[in-house]
């Protein structure tokens, strides 16, 4: 079977190298997404372990067409009682970029009346449209006169973990957080620290992987255990050899937040997630921290400056560079966001640059070697 993973733009090498693990084969890189090949075994696993991705999509047909009417004639040729049955209910998500079709609605309209005429020939009854719970959700992609119809076997986004029931009022979407320390190349082998926790997703996603607890240990379903075929006991199996692998975090994480509010609803997240015990939460604002690890691992997502003026981010940012300079020597700090102007603040040179996107904010992810004395000492 072929498949279609979706993330989040610059996660594409990250999440092809989660699957690879998983045991994908033929695993090809596209914008925001990754194609493999596997079972369905293997798409239980993935939807269960996966951290970095939103969805995972299974091909169903792939076709050319000139026409409107092709698409119907198209999808009317795909066996749907394979996936369905009269009694099911459906939903069509399309994505369209074709002169063949003006409005995105419209081609979702004809892929549904495929479906129902397809059920209709057969036995005289047709499945019913539910737009909010469907048992089968189908991802219509049309791009110029390629069709692609695939089922969602997610339905609900992945980064949708579960766990997050309070949040900031800028939260960082959970796949993208596991996305940042999966390219940091932590191994939790070394402390880490997340010093503007917020709602605490950096530090729960950072206790997930050091526990080895599959993400989607906390959902309370995926859209393919609706699907006609499901296998209960396939997917039992999958969960109970994913959690047989979690283990007591080896490291120490911590989390802090200047706001008081903020550690409140960090402390219910990573209490639904089970992780009390994991992570050590407290408030405190970062310049007076140091680090209690010279090889230790600071990550944070800093105010980007929709809720504070350009002179407030400045000294926000420009603290953050003397603090890690004077405070956390020897360790790896990286810092996630998409204020550039206040970023030159920092005043440290960074060692690698990744540009990631949280949401619609084009950000940047910039890694800093904290050396002890001077580059020039450490490198004559």
């Amino acid at each position: 079977m072929r498949f279609v993973a979706k993330t989040l733009y610059g996660l594409e090498k990250i999440l092809a190298g989660e699957l690879t693990d998983l045991g994908a084969s033929n695993v090809h890189t596209a914008n925001r997404a990754v194609l493999f090949d596997g079972n369905m075994n293997l798409l239980y696993r993935a939807n269960y372990c996966s951290r970095t991705a939103l969805s995972f999509l299974m091909l169903v047909a792939e076709f050319r067409i000139r026409s409107k009417d092709d698409l119907y004639k198209g999808c009317l040729k795909i066996r749907w009682e394979e996936y369905i049955n009269e009694e099911s209910t459906f939903s069509i998500s399309p994505v369209v970029n074709s002169p063949l079709f003006t409005h995105t609605g419209y081609s979702g309209l004809v892929v549904k009346d495929a479906i129902a005429d397809y059920f209709r020939n057969r036995s005289g009854k047709r499945p019913s449209v539910n737009q909010n719970d469907p048992d089968l959700l189908v991802n219509l992609h049309i791009s110029n006169d390629k069709v692609t119809v695939s089922l969602d076997s997610s339905v609900v986004p992945l980064f949708k973990r579960g766990y997050r029931l309070e949040q900031t009022a800028a939260p960082l979407n959970e796949a993208l957080a596991a996305g940042i320390l999966l390219i940091s190349g932590w191994e939790a082998k070394t402390a880490l620290l997340d010093p503007m926790c917020g709602s605490g997703t950096i530090p729960v996603e950072a206790a997930l992987i050091a526990s080895r607890i599959p993400p989607g240990r906390f959902r309370k379903s995926f859209g393919f255990q609706k699907w006609k075929g499901y296998n209960e006991e396939l997917f039992n199996n999958v969960r109970s050899e994913s959690d047989n692998r979690i283990i007591s975090p080896p490291v120490k994480i911590s989390a802090s937040d200047i706001s008081p509010e903020a550690v409140k609803l960090a402390e219910a997240n990573i209490r639904r997630a089970g992780l009390s015990d994991s992570i050590s939460l407290q408030v405190a604002d970062f310049k007076d921290l140091k680090s209690v690890d010279n090889e230790g691992v600071v990550v944070m997502n800093p105010p980007y400056g929709l809720r504070l003026n350009p002179g407030e981010l400045d000294s926000i940012y420009g603290m953050i560079g003397s603090t890690l300079k004077h405070g956390f020597s020897g360790n790896t700090a990286w810092l996630i966001t998409s204020n550039r102007e206040s970023l030159r603040k920092v005043g440290l040179k960074p060692a690698q640059k990744y540009t990631l996107f949280n949401g619609a904010l084009e950000c940047i992810l910039l890694k800093y070697e904290l050396y002890q004395g001077s580059m020039k000492v450490r490198n004559p």
